[in-house]
């Protein structure tokens, strides 16, 4: 780790953990699991408190149901000891596609690469 990334650490929130996280994770912390993400979960000796450390960006949407379950008490067991049951119709866990360039456009949109041409609007056009 550089020096760079050390005092990004130590003075934002929004570039991982910061220094008073790592250390409260490194004293108290018991590791439960890693999602497919690569975000760590870890909770206290009893369980009374539960968090994630993120790999990477810090958006509460990437944290898929199962986990979201077990860090807000649903269950008591974590995805990585007894698994979650989904329904054939269920869709795979996405995050929050806002402000990317994956998110949705509308047809019509002028994000779309081939914006729709409009039928219902005539400029007005002084003559």
């Amino acid at each position: 780790m550089g020096i760079g990334s050390t005092l990004l650490q130590a003075l934002t929130w929004w570039n991982g953990q910061t220094l008073n996280t790592a250390l409260y994770t490194r004293r108290k912390g018991q590791k439960v699991g890693e999602d497919a993400q690569g975000n760590i979960y870890y909770q206290t000796e009893g369980g009374k408190r539960r968090w994630v450390i993120y790999n990477g960006e810090m958006e509460a949407s990437r944290i898929s149901p199962e986990w979201h379950g077990w860090l807000h008490y649903t269950w008591d067991e974590p995805p990585t000891k007894a698994a979650l049951k989904h329904k054939p119709w269920e869709k795979e866990h996405l995050p929050n596609m806002t402000g990317s360039p994956l998110a949705y456009a509308p047809s019509g949109s002028i994000r779309r690469a081939a914006p729709a041409e409009r039928s219902d609007y005539e400029a007005w056009s002084p003559e």
